[in-house]
């Protein structure tokens, strides 16, 4: 006997209030029968007509899109970007809200999953709820930051590039991203014909002059001649192997922070503002206080921005040992740290590399895990180690809290922690928080 099949309700409509804001660039309403929506392009507060655009009957929530406002909230504006909105453009989630209030909400996420998965309060991690702008990204309402260093475009099956629509395959055709780098949107990819192309990549460096295309052909299609507005170096994925291989001009482009330049090779990781590196060595060293003699670790090191910025502090006779899984992310921060003879970069994964070190006590811990956060297991290993003070830098909230709680039952709490707006009009926040062993006997 064959399972009944669950109706679709896409499309379906329902009239709602809206409630608080949830982690993901939606914010959480009820039916009046009860079920539970995810609905974007609405505010708290709000009192909306909400279309479904995934979900079934018997489902724990709907997915939906709010298309009429009834009830508008005073954060509300008119989206800046004429590609945004209910269908269209998913490279944004907040572009209908005021500045500040899009901080403030990127703070409540913050605040519930600390409180939720860990049960933190702002006060129990020392943080007064602030969402901090980058240097330069203050503006009024209806203007937008040119942030996006590197913007991933998805190309459509007549050649043009755009980006993808929320949750979907399907591209929204654009011809300026307006969050878009000033040094990316003057290369014109929406311009150029990209036929036989799946994605392109643009990157531009901060600090230099380092201009990249990284194209992703579809199966058995050949390369274009890239003409841009700008000089580039063009890099392909291979379609075999899947890495990233060079076809004219530098591997890499150069990255300045710190006062230092990184190397960053085939598409690395970088942080994608170009604020955002120097903004987060400047939280994480004055949340260490690090001294010289230190023997420090930077796990997930990358290319080594926390691993260059800690050896800069330590002196000749500190060390710092860095772990990066990525083989090209190694070679480059083994290049960026050349100069550093105590400074030591090994590949592997942490949580397979460190146990084997020996290591058993160290001064100071930089870890940035990549999005899912560092798990149990990592953390209770760095809870063994002694530190004086940890600094946990995040994309996630929700893995952050996490792992925060799993610190503290290794013996540590959190002694400050700050929230920067590095990504604006998108949900996306990077924390920084400083851990230290709890006081004995308290």
């Amino acid at each position: 006997m064959h399972a009944e099949e669950k109706k679709s309700l896409v499309g379906e409509e329902y009239e709602v209030e809206i409630g608080p804001v949830a982690h993901g660039g939606h914010c959480i309403a009820r039916t009046d029968a009860g079920q539970v929506l995810f609905v974007r392009h609405t505010l708290p507060g709000e009192r909306v007509v909400a279309r479904v655009t995934e979900g079934e009957e018997g489902d724990r929530f709907l997915r939906a899109d709010a298309v009429e406002i009834l009830s508008a909230s005073k954060d509300r504006i008119e989206a800046p970007c004429p590609f945004a909105g209910p269908g269209r453009c998913g490279g944004c989630d907040w572009q209908h809200a005021k500045p500040g209030a899009q901080r403030r909400l990127k703070g409540e996420v913050v605040a519930e999953q600390l409180q939720r998965l860990a049960g933190l309060s702002p006060e129990d991690v020392g943080w007064d709820g602030t969402v901090m702008p980058a240097e330069g990204d203050k503006l009024p309402a209806g203007q937008v930051p040119q942030w996006r260093t590197r913007v991933q475009y998805a190309v459509d099956a007549d050649g043009h590039a755009g980006l993808r629509r929320h949750r979907s395959h399907d591209v929204e055709r654009i011809d300026h991203c307006m969050i878009a780098a000033e040094g990316v949107s003057e290369l014109g990819v929406e311009k150029r014909d990209w036929s036989g192309m799946a994605s392109v990549e643009a990157i531009a460096a901060t600090g230099s002059q380092d201009r990249q295309v990284i194209l992703t052909p579809r199966p058995g299609a050949r390369l274009p001649i890239v003409e841009l507005d700008r000089p580039v170096s063009v890099m392909r994925v291979g379609e075999k192997d899947g890495g990233t291989h060079r076809v004219h001009g530098r591997p890499f482009v150069r990255e300045r922070a710190d006062g230092r330049t990184h190397r960053v090779g085939s598409g690395g990781f970088w942080q994608v503002h170009p604020k955002a590196a120097d903004t987060l060595v400047t939280a994480v060293m004055q949340g260490l206080l690090p001294r010289k003699g230190d023997m420090a670790l930077d796990l997930y090191c990358g290319v080594g921005l926390f691993a260059g910025a800690l050896a800069d502090r330590l002196g000749d006779k500190g060390a710092v040992l860095g772990i990066e899984s990525g083989k090209r992310a190694v070679e480059d921060a083994r290049h960026n740290l050349a100069e550093f003879e105590r400074v030591r970069i090994e590949q592997g994964k942490v949580e397979s590399v460190l146990p084997r070190t020996g290591i058993t006590e160290v001064d100071l811990i930089v870890l940035d895990p990549p999005r899912a956060g560092a798990g149990r297991k990592t953390v209770e290993h760095l809870s063994s180690l002694s530190a004086r003070r940890i600094a946990y830098v995040a994309c996630d909230p929700a893995a952050l809290a996490r792992d925060l709680a799993y610190f503290r039952d290794g013996g540590y709490r959190v002694r400050s922690l700050r929230v920067f707006d590095l990504f604006p009009m998108t949900h996306h926040v990077e924390c920084v928080a400083i851990l230290e062993p709890v006081a004995k006997g308290s």
